[in-house]
This record gives C-alpha cells, sequence and structure tokens, in this order.
C-alpha cells in the first residue's frame, strides 16, 4: 500500500503550506472549553472493548463529568476501568459484561437502560472486530461474526435507545468506524466493507434524527497503535508513512468526542489522515481496489517467499 498513500504525501505536502508549528497554534488557539455536565447527571453509554479507542474515549467523557455506562465482554477489564475513572474524575460508573456479537445483547442492554430510566445523552458504539481476513478463504462463522459485531449490533443498539436519547435531547451518537471504510481493499475485504456500512449509516441516520436534535457523528480513524500487532502490520504495509499517519489513542478519543458534541459527522484525527482520506474518496472505485489489491499481493508474495 506505499505507493498510493505515497502519493498522498507527497499532494498533500505539496498542497498543506502551512508549517507545522502555525498548525499546532492554530489548534490549540481553537480548544474549546471542557464543559461540565456532571450538574445534569447525563450518562454516555460506551459499547465495546475499554481499552485503546474505546477506553480514550470513556475518559474523554469522563473529562466532561459524564456519568458512564461501560459494556464489553472481560470483566476484570472492565472493573479495572471502572477504578481508574472513578477515582480520576469523580464520576459514577456502571457496568455490563456483554457480548455484542450475540443476537440479543442490544435488548438486554436497552431493557437495562429504560428500566432504570437513565438519563442517556451520549451512545458510542464502539465495538468492532478489525485485523485482515481473506474474505475467499475464512469461515462462514467469521463472516457472521465480523457482520454482527461491525455492524448489526451498532444498528440495533442506536435503534433501541433512540426513546432514551430523544427524552434527554440534544443527544448525540458516536459509531465507530475506520479509513478502511472509505475504501475498497481486497486484503481487509470484510473489514472494510462493515466499516464502510457503519459510514453509510452514520450519515444517513444523522439526516433523518435531524428533526429529534440528535446527532450522529462517525469516527474513522486510520493507523492507530493500540496493539504490538498493528504497529508490525502498519509498519510493514505502509512503512515510515504508517507511522507518520498514526495518532495516540489518547488523542483520538479526545478529538472524537469534542468533535462529536460539536456535530461533526465524519471525523478523522490527524491532518496527514484527513487529507489522504479526501483523496481517497475522490479516486475512483475501481482504481482505487486495483492499487490496494495489487499492494496486498506484493505482501503476500513476501509472506511466502520468507
Amino acid at each position: 500500500m506505499k505507493g498510493p498513500i505515497a502519493l498522498f504525501v507527497v499532494i498533500s505536502i505539496a498542497t498543506c503550506g502551512m508549517p507545522a508549528k502555525t498548525i499546532g497554534q492554530a489548534r490549540k488557539e481553537k480548544m474549546d472549553t471542557i464543559y461540565d455536565y456532571s450538574g445534569s447527571g447525563a450518562y454516555a453509554l460506551v459499547a465495546g472493548v475499554i481499552k485503546g479507542i474505546g477506553y480514550a474515549i470513556a475518559e474523554a467523557l469522563a473529562k466532561r463529568k459524564f456519568n458512564l455506562i461501560l459494556i464489553a465482554r472481560h470483566w476484570d477489564s472492565l472493573q479495572s476501568a471502572k477504578q481508574k475513572l472513578e477515582s480520576k474524575y469523580g464520576i459514577n460508573v456502571e457496568l455490563l459484561s456483554n457480548d455484542l456479537s450475540r443476537e440479543q445483547s442490544a435488548d438486554s442492554i436497552a431493557h437495562w437502560c429504560i428500566e432504570r430510566k437513565i438519563p442517556l445523552k451520549v451512545l458510542c458504539n464502539v465495538a468492532g472486530a478489525g485485523g485482515a481476513r481473506d474474505y475467499l478463504s475464512t469461515s462462514l462463522d467469521t463472516m457472521r461474526y465480523f457482520v454482527d459485531l461491525n455492524v448489526k449490533s451498532c444498528m440495533a443498539l442506536s435503534y433501541l435507545l433512540l426513546p432514551l436519547l430523544e427524552k434527554n435531547a440534544p443527544a448525540y451518537i458516536l459509531n465507530v468506524a475506520s479509513m478502511a471504510g472509505l475504501a475498497p481493499i481486497p486484503v481487509k475485504n470484510m473489514y472494510s466493507a462493515t466499516k464502510s456500512a457503519v459510514i453509510f449509516f452514520s450519515y444517513s441516520l444523522n439526516y433523518q434524527l435531524q428533526d429529534r436534535n440528535i446527532r450522529v457523528s462517525c469516527l474513522a480513524p486510520g493507523p492507530v497503535f493500540t496493539k504490538p500487532e498493528i504497529v508490525q502490520d502498519t509498519k510493514e504495509k505502509l512503512g515510515w508513512i504508517g507511522k507518520k499517519m498514526a495518532v495516540p489513542p489518547a488523542k483520538v478519543g479526545e478529538i472524537a468526542v469534542k468533535q462529536t458534541l460539536k456535530g461533526k459527522q465524519l471525523i478523522i484525527p490527524g491532518i496527514l489522515a484527513k487529507i489522504s482520506s479526501v483523496f481517497i474518496r475522490i479516486m475512483p472505485r475501481k482504481m482505487i481496489t486495483n492499487m490496494y489489491g495489487r499492494a496486498g499481493d506484493r505482501e503476500e508474495e513476501k509472506k511466502r517467499k520468507k
């Protein structure tokens, strides 16, 4: 993938024109006051793994004094997150251990919230499966898992929790996708396809909920180094450009929450990733598919030779 991304970088450098220091200063000047939502007793629900981007989003919300409902499969991770966030920010954190890929998960979560009349103001659909999976060589169960976790859980929770969000409007939905959802990527066929579904769903739902005073945002980050294998994969496929595009998880979470509360529709952290995403979106689909496909073929060929 070095070819297409390198092209984006060259064009980005040529068109950007603003020195890095000036960009940093402009960013600092635009920093908003962190509003305190504690007086309203408002809650934010973060559905997904409570580490990496998920934890960063939860912390950015806690910083703004939202009480939290955290959902993940592993109880130990949930308890650890609860202890850190409550002690650091003085908020209330509720925990639900749930596998979001299961059919009945969304129903049980919504029932729990509605029964307790939670003053829900923010819903964050973070859960998702990533990695490079070859559609032609994986199992049908894996395909179903990807769709259930990456797409169905997001759509089901948004639908079932709408009554609570509407009651506490203005309210917000943040869906987490990826820059991979902006283009067809043969080596990540299922991942890019499901994340593309999340992006289009978010755009459409935002339009549909305007009259209910609910804004829908979609986070589509480039490389985020949350695991050693992601670092390795990024270095192999994107080289130094991937390292330059990468944004730390804590920064991604802060940007995501800040821009969601401002009503931004598509959130892409990082200047280089943002500019690259423009070129990815305007290139013909067939061309970008062929470029990513050939790059993936070269990587597979290198692995076979090793």
